[in-house]
């Protein structure tokens, strides 16, 4: 990923950390205790799943989406991670 675009995310990333709760654009609910950040780059949409754990924001999966639909095996990845830390 470029510097730009990692610049970016980490914006984004600060914004919702000092911001907490921020909604849409920047933050949609994807489930329960699971949402997702939206970040645009320069090759796309970046989109970052997390969740709120023990009053700390924990970054669960991310990925540059090619599709409008997001993937059923990126939201997979991202659940089965929220599993493991509720355990």
């Amino acid at each position: 990923m470029s510097r730009d675009n990692r610049k970016t995310l980490g914006e984004d990333i600060k914004t919702l950390q000092f911001g907490w709760p921020v909604g849409m654009p920047l933050a949609r609910k994807i489930d329960v205790d699971l949402w997702e950040l939206r970040s645009t780059i320069s090759s796309g949409i970046a989109r970052t799943f997390f969740t709120v754990y023990q009053k700390k924001i924990v970054l669960l999966h991310g990925f540059v989406k090619k599709s409008q639909k997001t993937p059923s095996n990126e939201l997979a990845t991202a659940k089965r991670r929220l599993n493991k830390l509720r355990i």
